[in-house]
């Protein structure tokens, strides 16, 4: 009790007056924020329910919901942690709902002129962004695409961590960092579009399951949400956003 009402006051400070008025908490990683902003919104005017999603690397967001967080519904970037909450006993059983691809990406369009590894050791590269490669599963897709390709270990010195894929594109996008190893959801958004990238083929799929948590507050509109996933609309919007 004492855990969730910390979860609680922490959450209470990091989101917006009128926030916990919401019906329903969804726990979603980071690399999936423009599609869900739209999904949100769609599902809000089907149901007339309102939900309130907390953005963050899978495993931030995992290791809030073992803390007794009060989330409906976990979006993982994984396959591995909503497994595991199914076999601890925590959630219903996990379902895939979309699959992602890494890709370097840049304002810069020099460094996308051939391929990724190219632009990755570009000397004018001198830093390159890239997710935490342990909560992070596109940091730890990216981490396996540079290490097949056999420059990890000569890329060390211009990485930057980001805490999350969407921290990553922010290094990317403002500057801090030249490149960054982001999420091709990003492509496709405003600020996306400003720059370019290049597909990191190299880098495995990743597979992002989702489930409903046996300790939802609200069990009926997460069960709701969850089949408002597989509607042609939602599918329609993740095309739109790169993912499979």
């Amino acid at each position: 009790m004492k855990r969730i009402c910390a979860f609680i006051l922490v959450l209470a400070l990091m989101l917006p007056a009128g926030a916990f008025a919401a019906d329903l908490f969804i726990a979603q990683a980071a690399n999936f924020t423009p599609v869900m902003k739209e999904i949100i919104p769609a599902f809000e005017k089907a149901t007339g329910l309102t939900v309130q999603a907390t953005y963050a690397s899978t495993g931030k967001l995992y290791g809030q919901i073992i803390s007794d967080a009060p989330f409906d519904v976990f979006l993982a970037a994984d396959q591995k942690r909503p497994d595991k909450l199914f076999a601890d006993g925590l959630s219903q059983k996990p379902f895939v709902y979309a699959k992602g691809q890494v890709v370097l990406w840049s304002r810069d369009k020099a460094l996308c002129a051939e391929d990724w590894k190219a632009g990755v050791m570009n000397p004018s590269a001198k830093k390159v962004a890239i997710a935490n490669t342990e909560t992070a599963p596109y940091g730890t897709s990216a981490m396996n695409a540079m290490k097949a390709a056999g420059i990890w270990d000569k890329a060390q010195s211009k990485l930057v961590f980001g805490q999350s894929i969407s921290q990553v594109f922010q290094f990317a996008s403002t500057g801090a960092a030249d490149a960054g190893l982001c999420a091709y959801s990003s492509v496709f958004t405003e600020e996306g579009k400003k720059g370019c990238f290049v597909v990191v083929d190299q880098a495995p799929p990743v597979i992002q399951a989702a489930c409903i948590l046996k300790s939802a507050p609200n069990p009926e509109g997460a069960a709701r949400f969850v089949e408002f996933l597989s509607t042609p609309e939602v599918q329609a919007l993740k095309l739109k956003y790169g993912y499979k």
